[in-house]
């Protein structure tokens, strides 16, 4: 068993602590950790190879303050040129260390870090399934809501981003990188979203943008997605998972709007440990895409990190994604 499978503890509200001697396959630096609300910390994970100086953004709702908040947060220390200062150094981070951006879904959320930085930000591989490109090329870079930057689309076709588009199951090299990537589509409220599944070398990481659970989708999406990284969890290849957690369980089914809560996510898990065969304890997820809540008492962090702790009974090691932070699965 790898030794990122032997951190243990029911639930990690920062980050979880380990060894500088256990074995890293990947670095995952949160740009912008919630799910909506507020505009200067939304969905943006910066995954690379542990020490590696390139990888790719997954979802870009944040991007320029994201990177400012992790570099004060001493998350790119690893970086070369540590010596710029300000826009300098945050702009080497955005243009040479950021090789493109996969792209769940086209809500805002998830894409307004790029719509913002892309003038500025030339060149870069959207990776995405054609729906999700179909969206930004339709609705969003179209020199009506904002310029067409992209290769194909309203003319003229400014050429400055570079759509690709992504086979579900088929594997794809992301440029600049030693990573690759399969898609596998995801129901979002009707909308459709997308897991990406990361490899390096033997290892993998699954990283999942916005879902619904299958019993309230009506399909079987996340099913399909569980047999196929379940292999990978049998043969301890698969580092961890990044999942959404919109709310706690005190949301009403019916206003979920294609997300999870505690309740639902935990019941998805064990379908996916089923599905594995094997026992799950001390695997490491990440939870992701929390909505703030804008009123007296507990923080949506707190109130969902109780509510997983309490149904945790598998022993996954959870981890709430937190701006600025490295995690390390």
């Amino acid at each position: 068993m790898k030794s990122s499978w032997l951190l243990t503890g029911l639930l990690a509200l920062g980050l979880a602590a380990s060894s500088p001697a256990m074995a890293k396959a990947f670095d995952v630096t949160i740009l912008g950790a919630h799910g909506g609300l507020d505009d200067g910390n939304l969905s943006a994970y910066l995954l690379r190879e542990e020490g590696a100086q390139t990888g790719v953004l997954l979802d870009a709702g944040t991007v320029l303050n994201g990177v400012d908040k992790a570099d004060q947060a001493h998350a790119f220390v690893s970086i070369a040129g540590a010596g710029t200062l300000g826009y300098a150094r945050s702009g080497r981070i955005v243009h040479q260390v950021i090789q493109g951006y996969l792209l769940s879904h086209a809500h805002l959320d998830h894409v307004a870090g790029l719509v913002a930085i892309s003038p500025d930000d030339p060149g870069k591989p959207l990776y995405a399934l054609p729906s999700v490109n179909a969206v930004l090329q339709e609705d969003l870079f179209n020199h009506r809501v904002w310029p067409n930057l992209g290769d194909r689309g309203v003319k003229p076709a400014l050429g400055l981003l570079h759509y690709h588009d992504l086979i579900p199951g088929q594997s794809m090299a992301l440029a600049h990188t030693a990573l690759s990537v399969e898609a596998y589509p995801l129901s979002h409220g009707g909308v459709e979203s997308t897991a990406f599944l990361l490899h390096s070398g033997q290892d993998a990481l699954l990283y999942l943008g916005d879902t619904g659970p299958d019993a309230l989708e009506a399909g079987h999406r996340l099913e399909a997605l569980w047999s196929h990284v379940a292999p990978l969890i049998r043969t301890h290849r698969l580092r961890g998972i990044i999942i959404e957690c919109s709310y706690d369980n005190s949301r009403p089914d019916t206003q979920l709007y294609g997300h999870l809560t505690p309740r639902w996510l935990l019941a998805e898990l064990v379908a996916l440990r089923a599905s594995a065969g094997v026992s799950m304890r001390g695997f490491p997820i990440l939870v992701a895409h929390i909505k703030p809540r804008l009123s007296e008492g507990k923080s949506a962090e707190a109130l969902i990190g109780e509510e997983l702790r309490a149904g945790n009974d598998e022993g996954y090691a959870f981890t709430i994604a937190r701006q600025g932070a490295v995690w390390r699965p």
